[in-house]
């Protein structure tokens, strides 16, 4: 796909959706301008310091079905410089009795022999789950109608027990939506390319940096090499169509395409100019979100999890990463909470109480924590609720284009999702409309 040469292309946000249009459209040679209103890269998933200790503002994973991750993490990577990501095989430790882990054999026989050999189940339950999940083969992973993940389980009369180990930390980790009220459509997405794709697919992928060091201050060298500019603390306030270009505002800068890589929140106020888009200004207005609570605690110097990951089947904490394993933060835990739920209506210090309590429960040996942050980001993602309709990245104005992990996809708002997102953008604003 050649770029049209000396046609210039912005895009407003930089996090991994726009960060993404910029390395794609950099390496088409495109000259691109990247607005980030920040300070720091990454969106929703960025670098946050405190008091010198470098933190993440939501605990993420990704997995080995992230194509298109993967491949720009490659591109924009200096040869030499470390990938950033620990690759582990499938494996889901709700300590102390559940665990899942992937044998060394071939897709989908892994996961035949991980859900058939699980332990912390009965027999009988480990088996409804292999019926369910050959069920959703045979389907070819299509719903006819949606519903939600809770509905799908029951009418394949998952036990409790699965669902409550299995299924709802999968759906609430992707999805960020509680089962009961979760599009199974795209729950069925997630599994179809993990669970089922080839056996790397389903590896988890654990950062070793923090996310804006990851991919997002990559992509903005790589676009700096190339004649790109990423402007950091620059808010745009809205967008104008002028004379078959755009303008942004303040500043009055013009370009010849546009990409809005902003959080859909924001996106509404950037188009209140434009009334041909104001079905799109309708659309992610009627959206719903869901929190993510990252509960950081720092323990003793020395201080070691048994895994570099687990879940927790408790009250509040979901999963929890050892930092000192993963990124070299030496006794620092940290905890993440997606999806709403009770922990929004404590206050930050008690719920730091609440989850080393938690934590205590299957690491005894812990001590006290020397300190705590939470760090809530509110609105981290779209509630992704059934039949809910999300903006195509092309809009009725020629020239203009959305990016996000909220835009028309099979996927939830994962990294994955955005990543994508910027990528088809930034195909479209390469092409003569």
């Amino acid at each position: 796909m050649p770029a049209t040469r000396g046609r210039r292309i912005g895009v407003v946000g930089g996090g991994y959706a726009g960060m993404a249009a910029a390395a794609e459209l950099a390496d088409r040679g495109a000259a691109v301008t990247v607005f980030e209103a920040g300070k720091v890269l990454g969106g929703r998933a960025r670098r946050v310091e405190v008091d010198g200790i470098t933190l993440d503002n939501g605990l993420h994973i990704l997995i080995g079905a992230y194509a298109e991750t993967l491949r720009l993490l490659a591109l924009t990577r200096i040869p030499g410089e470390p990938e950033g990501l620990i690759r582990l095989p499938l494996e889901l430790t709700l300590p102390p009795d559940f665990r899942l882990r992937a044998p060394k054999l071939p897709a989908p026989l892994h996961l035949g022999a991980a859900l058939l050999f699980a332990s912390g189940l009965a027999m009988g339950e480990r088996l409804h789950a292999v019926r369910f999940m050959l069920a959703m083969r045979r389907c070819k992973f299509r719903l006819a109608t949606d519903t939600t993940v809770a509905g799908l389980l029951a009418a394949h009369a998952q036990p409790e027990a699965v669902s409550r180990l299995l299924w709802k930390p999968l759906c609430i980790s992707a999805l960020n939506t509680n089962p009961d009220e979760a599009s199974a459509q795209v729950f069925l997405n997630v599994l179809r390319d993990s669970l089922n794709g080839s056996r790397a697919d389903s590896d988890l992928l654990l950062p070793a940096t923090d996310f804006s060091a990851l991919f997002p201050e990559r992509a903005a060298r790589f676009a700096a090499a190339r004649g790109g500019e990423v402007r950091l603390g620059v808010t745009v306030n809205e967008v104008r169509p002028v004379e078959r270009a755009f303008e942004v505002q303040p500043g009055g800068e013009r370009f010849d395409r546009m990409i809005l890589a902003a959080s859909p929140h924001r996106v509404g106020p950037l188009l209140q100019a434009i009334p041909q888009l104001d079905g799109i200004r309708k659309l992610v207005d009627g959206f719903t979100y869901q929190p993510i609570y990252s509960v950081y605690l720092q323990y003793a110097a020395g201080t070691r999890l048994p895994w570099r990951m687990a879940g927790l089947d408790g009250a509040y904490a979901q999963w929890v990463f050892d930092r000192g394993r993963l990124c070299g933060q030496d006794g620092l835990i940290g905890v993440v909470i997606s999806a709403s739920g009770a922990h929004q209506e404590l206050p930050q210090d008690e719920l730091a109480r609440k989850v080393h309590a938690e934590l205590l429960g299957v690491a005894p040996g812990l001590g006290d924590p020397v300190w705590h942050r939470v760090i809530a980001e509110k609105r981290a993602t779209f509630s992704c609720v059934p039949g809910l309709a999300r903006p195509d990245n092309r809009t009725p104005l020629p020239g203009l284009y959305l990016a996000g992990d909220y835009t028309a996809s099979d996927y939830p708002a994962t990294i994955e999702a955005a990543v994508r997102s910027g990528v088809r953008a930034a195909h479209m604003a390469l092409l003569n409309d």
